[in-house]
């Protein structure tokens, strides 16, 4: 039974695996007819009735789960607002059209798609003009001429010309291959249509949808095809109409090209994966034996991708850059794990490695090659053939070192359950930074069952994506289609929103195409927060679809907001409020805000600015809604931590009521740049407003530098003013001073001497060296104090330290007048 079993498993095609489960079936029950003793009939009988079940299991195909959950209005318009693409109306897939659509009444005339499918200046010099079936493939054979056909006798070998769209090619060739290996079809072939009339059902935006062509095709004036082509069957023509039906969809043949995973699943609705194979994270042989067990039962279809290669590369290489290749079988022989490739292309180059194609045969091998190539190697994968032209078997390890993707299409009927959820991101101004996720779409995933999840984010294609600008027609295709990068963070929140990256259970790559992939394993009673995340993405408001696919029941829900009272503020760090880090002098000088809170509450506080590059922090103090102008460790509330490039997080529990400082700053002064500040709470009870500049409605008197000599420990200076003025003042060390610096104490006296009392003093009377300087509290002056013996600023240092100039400003509402400095007494 074990080793019937192991002929199974290592059949190469499911039905290949049905044919030997059968015959098993056969033999089982000529020996229960000639077994003597009723144990072994038993016996017998139970490994027969083992077969037929799982013989049973080969014959099925899984069907696909559809998404049964309501959509919300809001999702209806998403959806609705996908049909139009292009300036065309692709209307959601409702059910089978009519036959009777497709058919030629008399007295009608052939139908005719009036949209128009853009041409590339290279296409346009040998185009010829869009011609029917009939006049393309006609082809003299014995005396009678043949029209185009939907079958064929020979092994499709479909290749592309002049159309930039290997993505697309390679996807038919894969979709074509999977039938030829005795699959069921995905993509039923069409019937002729006498009308010239075609349906196909493609996936895309959101969900399957109906996209309508005629069956006139571009022809060439040359030997050249500006469509894709079968070499073994030139008559074929649905390869054709699919591959025209697909370009209709992205904007016309003049198409820049794509990633053969995106393009499959908008062909077959298959489920796409892209993995890196050049990723640190990749364990060959684990891949392999994931991907390779479902490619031979027909649930998988795999294609290629090649980076950027020098010409040089390519040239020694016989691979393309950027340039997606089918693989049409995978194959293990003595341990040796090999992929059957193909390069679409019409006139396209092999691999050149230690391989074996048609004309070439290499027995080298040796250990940096990968596989051995023997004689008994090649009899295996070929017998007494020849591979077409074009196609090379190549090794896993050569394959994971020389091409840097591997696309899978998944076959969703490996899974029972399916949700769709559709959703609007707004990324216009200000675009949300990376790794700060307070905006990001976020949803609540519980599974009680537990098992494996996959979740697929999908966003919806635009009109003109990809396609050259008005102001950059030459920009190439590669700088129009890597414009931006999305991915999915995993988080065990228990469904909870988060606000940052930190702390992700699970960190999908960040990746170019419209749709990215996550493979989870949930435990049994767990509920996770799923985050949508980008990167460069260009400012728009853009559609997504997520799709959840398991084998049992999910409850997918928006994630829950622990802190559901949120007020934006939008400012700016400017030359006048650019102020740098706590350790600057002019750290006051950032923008501040109070915030008011009338009862016990959690806050978090999210700062995001437009400019990636600013490493930025977020601090509240408590400083009774008042500037902030010194920070002592006792006064911080609580801060983001270290400074952190675009994105700074600080969450607060139990904040007690009060009024606080909320401080937003970058790490060195000077550093310009927008920002949104984003405050929540857990209950109703928070406003908070900007704090005005220090400077605000002041007039700024700079006083000649104080300075301290001849072991002076206290410096004075006469102010008086003409009328009623509220002043303050500061007193600071000027920046890049060497040495140890004296802490400092300024003071704002009525009188001198024994009658002499203190209007106003910094630091609650103590002396203190802070970057930022020292100050006093606001005090009102006024005339009739010059009869009390006048008033006096006092500047006094503690210790030894620096002797250099010292920079004192007064802030006032009016004009004052100041005197000269001098040495008081202590």
């Amino acid at each position: 039974m074990q080793e019937i079993e192991y002929r199974i498993s290592k059949a190469s095609t499911k039905n290949e695996a049905l044919q030997r489960a059968i015959e098993a079936i056969e033999l089982y029950m000529q020996a229960m007819e000639v077994a003597t003793s009723s144990h072994e009939k038993a016996r017998l009988k139970t490994k027969c009735q083992t077969l037929l079940e799982r013989a049973e299991s080969l014959k099925k195909t899984p069907k696909e789960p559809v998404s049964t959950r309501t959509l919300t209005v809001k999702e209806d318009v998403i959806l609705l607002e996908g049909s139009k693409l292009n300036g065309i109306i692709f209307q959601p897939w409702k059910s089978d059209p009519d036959p009777e659509e497709f058919h030629l009444r008399d007295g009608e005339e052939l139908f005719t798609d009036n949209t128009e499918l853009g041409l590339s200046k290279r296409q346009l010099r040998v185009f010829n003009g869009w011609k029917r079936p009939n006049e393309l493939f006609l082809l003299p054979s014995g005396g009678a001429v043949e029209g185009p056909t939907m079958t064929c006798n020979l092994n499709i070998d479909l290749a592309q010309d002049i159309t930039t769209d290997c993505s697309v090619v390679a996807s038919l060739c894969a979709l074509a291959a999977r039938a030829e290996r005795g699959h069921t079809k995905i993509k039923q072939v069409p019937l002729l249509s006498t009308s010239g009339k075609y349906a196909f059902r493609l996936y895309f935006n959101g969900c399957f949808r109906k996209v309508v062509i005629d069956d006139r095709l571009p022809c060439s004036r040359t030997t050249r095809f500006l469509h894709v082509i079968d070499r073994n069957n030139p008559r074929l023509l649905w390869p054709a109409l699919l591959e025209k039906a697909y370009l209709k969809v992205r904007g016309g043949y003049d198409f820049p090209g794509s990633n053969s995973g995106t393009d499959l699943g908008l062909l077959t609705g298959w489920i796409p994966e892209q993995v890196f194979l050049q990723s640190d994270d990749i364990v060959p042989k684990q891949l392999w034996w994931r991907v390779h067990n479902s490619f031979i039962c027909g649930d998988v279809m795999a294609t290629l991708g090649t980076g950027r290669l020098t010409c040089r590369e390519e040239a020694e290489l016989g691979l393309a850059g950027e340039h997606d290749y089918a693989v049409l079988d995978m194959k293990v022989i003595s341990d040796h794990c090999l992929l059957l490739v193909k390069n679409p292309w019409s006139e396209g180059t092999v691999w050149k490695g230690t391989t074996y194609e048609s004309s070439v045969f290499d027995s080298s091998g040796g250990e940096d090659s990968g596989t051995p190539w023997t004689e008994s190697l090649k009899e295996a994968l070929l017998g007494t053939g020849t591979l077409a032209p074009g196609t090379f078997w190549i090794d896993l390890n050569n394959a994971k070192q020389h091409f840097e993707s591997i696309y899978l299409n998944w076959n969703p009927g490996l899974f029972s359950q399916r949700q769709d959820l559709h959703f609007h991101w707004d990324l216009t101004n200000p675009c949300p930074s990376a790794g700060c996720f307070g905006r990001n779409p976020q949803y609540s995933v519980q599974s009680m069952a537990g098992g494996l999840v996959w979740v697929l984010v999908s966003r919806h294609f635009k009109t003109n994506e990809g396609r050259p600008s008005v102001a950059h027609p030459d920009e190439t295709s590669a700088t129009r289609l890597n414009s931006g990068f999305i991915s999915m963070y995993v988080f065990a929140n228990h469904g909870r929103r988060v606000f940052s990256s930190d702390g992700a259970l699970h960190r999908g790559p960040y990746v170019d195409s419209p749709q990215t992939l996550l493979r989870l394993d949930f435990p049994p009673s767990t509920t996770h927060t799923i985050v949508v995340s980008q990167q460069n993405l260009p400012p728009s408001l853009y559609a997504f679809t997520l799709s959840f696919f398991s084998c049992s029941p999910l409850n997918v829900l928006p994630a829950t907001d622990p802190y559901p009272h949120t007020t934006t503020l939008y400012s700016a760090w400017t030359p006048a409020t650019a102020g740098g880090n706590a350790t600057s002098a002019n750290y006051p000088q950032n923008p501040q805000f109070a915030l008011r809170l009338s009862c016990s509450c959690s806050l978090y506080l999210l700062l995001e600015t437009t400019n990636p590059d600013l490493s930025i922090h977020v601090k509240l103090v408590w400083a009774n809604g008042q500037r902030v102008t010194s920070i002592t460790t006792r006064d911080i509330v609580g801060e983001s931590g270290e400074y952190r490039r675009g994105c700074a997080l600080a969450e607060l529990p139990n904040v007690a009521p009060g009024a606080y400082t909320i401080v937003c700053s970058t790490f060195e002064p000077m550093q310009l740049g927008k920002f949104m500040l984003r405050v929540g709470a857990d209950a109703p009870n928070a406003t908070i407003v900007p704090i005005p500049a220090e400077t605000a409605g002041r007039l700024s008197t700079i006083l000649a530098p104080a300075q301290f000599k001849q072991a002076a420990s206290r410096l004075l200076v006469p102010l008086r003013a003409s009328f009623l003025t509220r002043l303050k003042i500061i007193a600071r060390y000027p920046p890049g001073i060497a040495g140890p610096r004296a802490p400092l104490k300024l003071s704002l006296e009525l009188a001198r001497g024994p009658s002499k009392s203190v209007l106003s003093v910094s630091g609650r009377g103590e002396f203190s060296y802070a970057p930022m300087g020292v100050r006093t509290e606001d005090v009102d002056v006024g005339p009739a104090m010059e009869s009390r013996g006048g008033v006096w600023i006092v500047l006094e240092k503690h210790g030894p330290g620096d002797d250099g100039e010292i920079q004192v400003e007064i802030l006032s509402d009016g004009r004052i007048w100041v005197g000269e400095w001098g040495v008081g007494e202590d």
